[in-house]
């Protein structure tokens, strides 16, 4: 079709690349044909029926030996004989209302993302985001919901989604006149935000793969996992950009209408029944957007209810919308196919021009009307007199004769909604909550974080810098410490520095959560993964870098600083600086997982671990904490490798510290001659009653333990103890994942 264009559009409208871009070659040129509206439209094939041509052309490639490229097997039509001639879902939503107190915070919000319509002179103390909101979606359709900014757009789609809660939206949504179970339409929808929230060092393929990883069951072959990831891309028109990077301010990737198909195309891997989208045109070029809906209409047509909301669609967008519906202070101003907009708001009084977009009129005159002293009631009530006149009434009845059960039945024979489960008579049973078990997604994810390790190298890099710079100072600052009083104290205190450090170390780590939060909200909120799994393999994949800092540390001090126990010794040091990496690894995750700023983060980390330090015995033993203050000395994460370090450096109880008159090194006698200080010693010695000459052991290791308190819980113990913390702030990280990561306004 590279020389005509489609029927019904202007000369500047029909030109495009067709030759470049794979939404437009020759394999796709029905779908640039017929713009006017039918009655009915067809469906192309499903994800599945795609997949089994991919596997066809292949089988056919073994017979032939010829080369056949993935790209070139799609052929998406209209037609598809196999499909039954009526639509057999149909999503309704009846009387929706929700309000919420103008005191309170606003509802959930998402990057910054507000819905915040006109607060209604009623209730002056509530603000109504919907008001008495009705239609209907129906398979193989696109509903395009329209409004100003603040009309309750991305509020209608968080309620047709199940983000809102029950207790607090009024009204009814139902699938083939049957309610739907929260746990149900997370298994059988998807929903694509309006931020393309995606890993920048991940290809499209990789990216699209490790979705297909988890959304498709592990029943499913790899073969085939691939076939339906070649499959997508050539749906989504990536097959140009399937190699190349997300990227991101500091990495050169894809495009942004290419990286919002991705977005879409993370969330349709599994060829879900329902798509919600949030304005997934806004930010791009006319052409961009152009694409990101016509792919869209192919999933739609492909067996998928598709309602998204748009800020205000072009005239070829409009082309290819099937429904609309406009909103106005969360109230209905028209609903109905995007051709009855002349007729309506020509019996309105507000006749349509012909040159002139009929979105942009209809919104324009919205806006004119909203800021009339009466508002929209006279449109909201002019909707209504004609939604009861023009809409026939039995619409609903002869949509579709199935009963959820048999529609999903159905959908799933024909490759829709590929769980891999058995058709039960438990409808909520015939398809899993999780395509995976716990282990497969813990591997998923964990090849996934190594694989953005891999492509981010310096990350590792310079936390493995900053200890090792950090063990050469102090290396060099306490080197070879001999068995002195003063050698005794700077041991003491080249502990505590030490292990705080280890602490401190970790506090770099808070970004990492962070960065990946909103990725980890999106895909848990519709059942990708199980959040114990993201917990447990997040954990384990932590633990080979905490080994090599432990071993990089311990290494760089350990003999420098001249250190007692031999290899043994140097191999319990080894364990307690790993256990205290451990434990500040899980306690800086846990902090990732409450706060949501890296500033904030950091602040916390610092002044607690400050606190840490202060309790952990070195400044003041606990013997000396005021009572009141004690039981911050029992949970301070330094306390715990701290003395389990401090009793494998003193634990020999013939290691002498302080011989004789070694005593007065630490007062101002020091100064004294050695004479005079034999003298004391010996009027000393005839004062209590014993021997104590210049070479006389006066405190040994076990001396200083007991002076600096510790005396209750053994090395090992400390180390168990330190340990524990670790795991039980990997418990608390994943409480604070479940109760902060649902999406759900109240």
């Amino acid at each position: 079709m590279s020389g005509s264009r489609p029927p019904n559009m202007s000369q500047g409208e029909g030109f495009f690349p067709s030759d470049n871009l794979p939404l437009f070659n020759h394999n796709n040129r029905m779908e640039l044909q017929q713009y006017p509206r039918r009655s009915k439209p067809s469906l192309s094939p499903t994800l599945g029926e795609l997949l089994k041509r991919v596997e066809d052309a292949q089988s056919d490639t073994s017979i032939d030996s010829t080369p056949v490229h993935h790209h070139q097997v799609l052929e998406l039509g209209y037609a598809c004989s196999s499909m039954p001639p009526s639509s057999p879902f149909v999503l309704s939503f009846n009387n929706l209302t929700y309000s919420v107190k103008v005191g309170q915070n606003m509802p959930f919000q998402v990057c910054g993302k507000e819905d915040l319509p006109h607060v209604s002179s009623e209730t002056a103390s509530m603000k109504v985001l919907l008001n008495d909101i009705s239609g209907e979606a129906r398979e193989g359709e696109i509903m395009a919901v329209l409004g100003a900014s603040g009309s309750g757009k991305s509020t209608l789609i968080d309620a047709l989604a199940d983000r809102i809660a029950k207790e607090s939206l009024k009204g009814s949504v139902t699938l083939n006149g049957e309610v739907l179970e929260s746990r149900l339409l997370k298994v059988i929808s998807a929903y694509v935000m309006q931020d393309d929230l995606l890993f920048p060092m991940l290809t499209v393929e990789e990216t699209l793969m490790f979705s297909a990883d988890f959304r498709l069951p592990r029943s499913l072959s790899r073969s085939k996992k691939k076939a339906r990831v070649q499959a997508l891309i050539d749906q989504l028109g990536l097959r140009n950009a399937a190699n190349t990077v997300i990227g991101d301010e500091g990495h050169r990737g894809v495009s942004g209408g290419e990286r919002r198909r991705v977005s879409i195309g993370t969330d349709i891997v599994h060829d879900p029944i329902l798509l919600f989208l949030d304005e997934p045109t806004s930010g791009l070029d006319s052409t961009s957007a152009f694409m990101v809906v016509k792919v869209l209409q192919r999933i739609a047509r492909s067996g998928s209810i598709v309602i998204m909301s748009v800020h205000q669609p072009s005239y070829r967008i409009l082309t290819v919308l099937d429904s609309l519906i406009f909103l106005s202070h969360g109230q209905t101003v028209y609903g109905g196919s995007p051709g009855g907009l002349p007729e309506f708001f020509g019996q309105f009084g507000h006749p349509i021009p012909e040159n002139e977009n009929r979105t942009e009129f209809a919104l324009d005159l919205i806006r004119e009307l909203e800021e009339a002293p009466d508002g929209t009631k006279t449109l909201v009530e002019f909707n209504k007199s004609w939604q009861t006149k023009k809409n026939p009434t039995n619409r609903t009845c002869n949509g579709s004769k199935l009963s959820l059960k048999d529609a999903i039945s159905a959908s799933i024979s024909r490759g829709k909604l590929v769980s891999g489960a058995p058709n039960n008579s438990n409808l909520t049973s015939s398809v899993p909550t999780f395509a995976n078990p716990l282990w497969a997604e813990m591997m998923v994810i964990s090849k996934r974080s190594l694989l953005n390790a891999k492509r981010m190298p310096e990350l590792f890099g310079i936390r493995l810098g900053a200890v090792l710079v950090t063990g050469i100072i102090l290396a060099t600052v306490f080197y070879h410490l001999d068995n002195s009083p003063r050698g005794a104290q700077e041991r003491l205190g080249f502990f505590a520095f030490a292990m705080s450090t280890t602490y401190y170390t970790c506090a770099e780590s808070i970004p990492a959560f962070l960065q990946e939060r909103y990725i980890f909200m999106r895909e848990t909120a519709y059942n990708a993964y199980r959040r114990s799994s993201y917990v447990l393999a997040h954990s384990l994949i932590s633990i080979p870098s905490l080994i090599i800092l432990s071993i990089a540390f311990a290494a760089t001090t350990f003999w420098a600083v001249g250190l007692d126990g031999g290899f043994s010794g140097f191999c319990f040091y080894f364990f307690a600086i790993l256990s205290a990496f451990w434990a500040g690894s899980s306690f800086v995750t846990f902090l990732s997982g409450v706060v949501s700023h890296v500033m904030l983060g950091f602040t916390i980390v610092v002044a607690i671990l400050a606190y840490f330090l202060l309790f952990s015995g070195f400044f003041i033993s606990r013997d000396r904490v005021p009572s009141y203050w004690l039981w911050f000395h029992y949970i301070s994460l330094v306390k715990y490798p701290y003395e389990a370090a401090l009793q494998n450096e003193f634990h020999d109880p013939t290691k002498c510290f302080v011989r004789g008159v070694q005593m007065f090194d630490t007062t101002p006698l020091a100064a004294v001659p050695l004479s005079l200080k034999l003298k004391m010693l010996k009027s000393i010695s005839n004062t209590l009653g014993m021997n104590i000459t210049g070479n006389t052991c006066v405190v040994t290791g076990t001396d200083i333990l007991r002076q600096q308190g510790i005396t209750q819980i053994s090395k090992w113990n400390c180390l168990w103890v330190t340990i524990a913390w670790g795991f039980f702030f990997r418990i608390l990280f994943y409480f604070a994942l479940l109760l902060g990561s649902k999406n759900k306004r109240r």
